[in-house]
């Protein structure tokens, strides 16, 4: 049965649904209107801290020393994201949160990171009637997501992963791996030898290993 429920909310679980309901339509652009005011705030160190109060009111839910570069985008103004600590975003992050959006602590995105929790039926005939599902997004504690990349409805990126720029995440990546590619596969664990090396076998100074 295809479902048309009011969404103020979340569709968390693939069912189709109708998000042209007018309520929703209503609430997501209060909302939006949020995000275009916080990507007005002046870049200052009081700028600073007035976006950081009004991502907490924003958000789901956000941790402590959270930042991210304006400008950010979101269909729903980041109502159905949850942050957890230390999270960083660089410039352009976009969170399709028709769905949830769990980010753990001391996550890194690149500029231009997409996370799109909405997806739409392959059939033409089907896709026409402006229907939609949702399915959530979890990014786990310590994963830093590069450049250009984009994580799909369902996926789950496991803790301390790597994901390489410009890949484009289609299936959940295991923990502590490095993955890249469109679509994205682990190209191999991340281990002791990266306490040893970093970019294309520079040597991690020794201070740092202590």
């Amino acid at each position: 049965m295809m479902k048309t429920d009011k969404m103020h909310g979340v569709m968390n679980d693939g069912s189709i649904y109708d998000p042209g309901n007018v309520d929703n339509l209503i609430e997501q652009l209060k909302l939006i209107q949020r995000v275009n005011r916080w990507n007005k705030i002046p870049a200052s160190p009081i700028g600073y801290l007035r976006r950081n109060r009004m991502l907490k009111r924003m958000f789901a839910s956000l941790g402590e020393n959270c930042y991210i570069e304006p400008p950010f985008h979101s269909n729903w103004g980041g109502h159905h994201v949850h942050f957890g600590d230390w999270v960083y975003a660089n410039f352009n992050l976009t969170l399709v949160d028709d769905a949830d959006i769990f980010v753990g602590n001391h996550v890194m995105f690149g500029p231009n990171v997409s996370l799109v929790t909405a997806g739409h039926p392959l059939h033409e005939k089907f896709r026409a009637t402006g229907l939609q599902y949702s399915l959530p997004i979890r990014i786990a504690d310590n994963c830093w997501i590069g450049a250009n990349a984009v994580v799909l409805a369902g996926v789950t990126v496991g803790e301390g992963s790597v994901i390489g720029a410009g890949s484009v995440v289609t299936k959940d990546i295991p923990p502590h791996s490095l993955a890249y590619g469109v679509p994205c596969r682990v190209i191999r664990p991340i281990d002791d030898r990266d306490l040893e090396t970093y970019h294309h076998g520079m040597k991690v100074p020794e201070e740092l290993k202590k």
